[in-house]
């Protein structure tokens, strides 16, 4: 009986820890189930928002979200891919949007193309036969062209080429050329979709060349130049392109003023060679003051040196009597200092 008591009583103990799922309000708890969102509108209790605000906010928190969710398990359920999910309904609150709802893609040529004739993008296999190498190759990637290199060990020169004309480096070109126009094409749609217009510079490659497309061309190609073809000459009856405002490559030329006059710039230049030519040597005063110091301190320590010891008891000196140059007389060193005694 003892054991069940404990087991109750500590069950008990922790049952006091977790709070009912069922809330008491004086007024509903607005819920909009779709968005998630509750709205309270009951009074806020001032004295224990002063006393403990942080613990006040948290029960707060903790009931109004324990009412949402009672409204969530209320919901009718469906077992999607192994796992039960709850059918959320339509949101009754629109929630502001910071950004603008983004508008759908729009469709490259191709596409628009595509969508027209009815023609449906079918999933190719990665790989595909070569009757010439006999075997599987990649339709793309670093082993496509490593195949292509196998397979094109050797290419016959046309009957119209120069015999010396390296057909390899020919056909290296051409894949370069095709590249390049793939990815014009490209950027041309990129720009035809955001509504851009793509500035023309000289001649791009075109099916068809009209004499329009050349007047615009040469008079682009003038107007390149740093006077904006101010003093370019004209040809006999050369007619100029009315609409290249819109594709002119560079802004026309206009004279800069000059930032600083020429007399400030003479008088700049002369204070330059003059602190280069007459400079004067920077005084360091923290280390002659430090010098100063030191030769006073040796001055101090070499005149202590050379004093004349005091006498003792009984009005006699200390080491007896010393002679110019006697015994026991100290001769002074070269530097100034104290040499050794003479016996």
């Amino acid at each position: 009986m003892d054991i069940v008591n404990e087991v109750l009583q500590k069950a008990a103990r922790e049952a006091e820890k977790f709070k009912p799922i069922t809330v008491d309000k004086h007024l509903e708890v607005q819920l909009d189930v779709g968005n998630l969102l509750a709205f309270d509108t009951n009074e806020v209790d001032l004295r224990k928002l002063r006393s403990d605000s942080n613990e006040y906010l948290k029960e707060l928190t903790r009931d109004n979200t324990q009412l949402l969710l009672n409204k969530v398990w209320e919901l009718p359920t469906a077992y999607v891919e192994d796992t039960i999910v709850a059918e959320m309904p339509k949101p009754t609150y629109v929630l502001p949007r910071s950004l603008p709802v983004p508008k759908a893609k729009e469709l490259t040529k191709w596409e628009k193309f595509a969508k027209e004739k009815g023609i449906v993008k079918t999933k190719k296999s990665k790989l595909t036969w070569d009757e010439a190498l006999k075997k599987w190759v990649p339709r793309y990637g670093y082993r496509k062209a490593a195949a292509e290199k196998e397979k094109d060990w050797v290419i016959e020169v046309p009957g119209n080429a120069d015999p010396m004309e390296d057909q390899f480096d020919k056909k290296r070109k051409v894949k370069r050329e095709n590249v390049a126009k793939n990815e014009l094409q490209r950027m041309r749609n990129i720009a035809a979709a955001h509504k851009v217009k793509v500035p023309r510079v000289g001649m791009l490659p075109a099916a068809k060349v009209t004499s329009k497309d050349i007047s615009r061309a040469v008079t682009i190609a003038k107007a390149s130049t740093a006077s904006g073809g101010k003093f370019q000459a004209q040809l006999p009856k050369e007619k100029t392109a009315k609409d290249v405002k819109d594709v002119m490559p560079v802004a026309p030329y206009k004279k800069r003023k000059p930032l600083i006059s020429k007399a400030q710039e003479r008088k700049s230049n002369i204070e330059i060679v003059d602190r280069i030519l007459y400079k004067k040597p920077k005084l360091d005063m923290e280390a002659a003051v430090n010098k100063e110091l030191y030769r006073q301190d040796a001055e101090r320590a070499e005149e202590k040196k050379t004093q004349k010891p005091k006498a003792g008891k009984g009005g006699k000196k200390r080491g007896g009597k010393r002679g110019k140059g006697g015994k026991g007389a100290r001769v002074k060193g070269k530097n100034g200092g104290a040499g050794r005694k003479r016996r």
